[in-house]
């Protein structure tokens, strides 16, 4: 793999790592100063957000992948892209505002189940949910153009700085004003205000824009065009990925958004490199030749699987003692078995994401989304069947299913080998597997420890026998040590 990507995956690695550790932080003081419903509460408030998500319609992914192709040209392709998109997703961002609205006052007063002190407090809120969702809408437009450009850097100093102040401000609102839902929602509004202003100023630097250019209808049409099965996709991912959450405080309540929410939120942060290696190779997929990008994913995936799979396998078994000094005992006996499954989940998905963006770097979205809208109603009946069933952790083992839906049919779409992609997986599959089981059965730290180790060097041992780069890397560190040594 090219020194380049390497180094770009390097630095996306090191802007999403920075955040996590504020975050795992301030979880516990979020809960300590506004209570374990309050907390399930404003997850269910930013869920519900994040299905208005859809109202980018695509188009920051369209500019990425636009401004990605015509970036080598010397006119002024890449600024008439940019305004067009801006212009467009802010018009999108305040029709949103107005929808939120409505939608928030509908969910918090009719479908959740939520206390009448709460929800009154969501309700006064109402107005910053809605600013929320513009601010949202142009912030992703500006993320794309970075990101199109390969400025790694400049975006993830930004957004660093950005989550700081998102996690910091509202939890600084709790303890020094109220941990009134009325107060840390505007607090975490401004902070993203703040944060977009941040980010507007790099982005403008980095296209050297100078003035305000009117949207051209033809590129809107263009983004449009490629968008509107980016806006689908988007829209099956939001729900899926929200759904979980809404359907247990419908069915179990608040407290047990929170036992889910807490377990979710850390294991989430373990994508970290998936998500690096997918901001970074997205804009390299959308300006390469087709086989030269099919060439990139089979080594991507198997980077992926050999330095991913030990990461999630000490997740695994570092998991359930982490809780229980993170959240405190009683929270970590409810949690530490949901987070356990959705490991698996995030292991997954990691992999079938960069077959996923690869189908639509390759300007064919279409069968992303309609894959996306299949597997959609029938995650709804697994994941009701199984909160029926298991509760909690039953949610999690819909979601672990729904991955594995989701990586046979974006490898099916893609045209790729599928043998040797499935040979690597499987036995990287193997190890997860028996990692999951021996964490759940065991309870003393030295066994865990020592069988951790044990599957770590056998995971390596599979990742060397499978990749001749892998190999060609070993040898060379060993060369290299070698003659340090003579």
């Amino acid at each position: 793999m090219e020194r380049v990507i390497l180094k770009n995956i390097a630095i996306n690695f090191t802007g999403l790592v920075l955040p996590v550790f504020v975050s795992l932080a301030t979880v516990p003081a979020y809960i300590r100063g506004m209570g374990v419903e309050r907390y399930g509460v404003i997850s269910l408030v930013w869920a519900l957000i994040g299905y208005f998500s859809v109202l980018d319609m695509g188009i920051s992914m369209a500019t990425e992948n636009r401004i990605a192709r015509v970036r080598h040209l010397k006119d002024d392709s890449v600024q008439r892209v940019f305004w067009s998109a801006l212009m467009l997703n802010l018009a999108t961002g305040i029709l949103g505002s107005g929808l939120i609205w409505v939608g928030a006052y509908v969910y918090v007063q009719h479908i959740a189940t939520i206390e009448p002190v709460f929800q009154r407090e969501v309700l006064d809120a109402l107005p910053w949910i809605a600013l929320a969702v513009p601010i949202a809408n142009v912030s992703w437009v500006l993320s794309g153009a970075i990101t199109a450009l390969e400025r790694f850097v400049l975006l993830n100093v930004n957004q660093t700085i950005g989550t700081f102040m998102l996690q910091l401000l509202p939890l600084a609102a709790i303890y020094m004003v109220s941990p009134s839902l009325a107060v840390v929602v505007p607090a975490a509004v401004i902070a993203r205000f703040l944060a977009l202003v941040l980010l507007g100023w790099g982005t403008f630097r980095a296209l050297h824009i100078r003035s305000i250019r009117m949207p051209e209808w033809r590129l809107i049409v263009e983004l449009i065009d490629y968008g509107r099965w980016i806006v689908l996709l988007s829209g099956a991912n939001v729900i899926s990925s929200t759904l979980d959450r809404v359907v247990i405080g419908a069915m179990l309540g608040a407290r047990y958004v929170a036992y889910y929410s807490a377990p979710q939120n850390l294991v989430s942060r373990l994508d970290m490199l998936p998500s690096a290696m997918l901001r970074t190779l997205f804009p390299r997929f959308s300006a390469s030749e087709s086989h030269h990008a099919d060439d990139l994913s089979y080594r991507s995936l198997a980077l992926l699987n050999c330095v991913f799979t030990p990461c999630m396998i000490v997740a695994l078994f570092a998991l359930t003692p982490f809780m229980h000094i993170w959240l405190g005992h009683d929270i970590a006996e409810h949690a530490a078995p949901v987070g356990r499954v959705l490991v698996m989940a995030v292991w997954l998905t990691g992999q079938w994401n960069i077959i996923s963006v690869l189908i639509q770097a390759k300007a064919k979205p279409a069968g992303v989304a309609l894959i996306g809208w299949i597997g959609l109603p029938v995650f709804a009946v697994v994941l009701w069947l199984g909160i029926r069933w298991g509760g909690i952790v039953g949610a999690a083992v819909a979601v672990v299913v729904k991955a594995y839906f989701d990586y046979a049919a974006f490898l099916f779409l893609s045209k790729l080998a599928v043998r040797p992609i499935l040979r690597n997986m499987l036995g990287h599959l193997a190890f997860m597997i028996v990692a999951t089981a021996c964490a759940d059965l065991m309870d003393s730290l030295t066994r865990m420890a020592a069988v951790c180790v044990a599957l770590l060097a056998g995971n390596l041992a599979w990742s060397l026998f499978e990749s001749s780069e892998l190999r060609g890397v070993a040898a060379q560190i060993r060369r290299r040590f070698l003659y340090r040594a003579e």
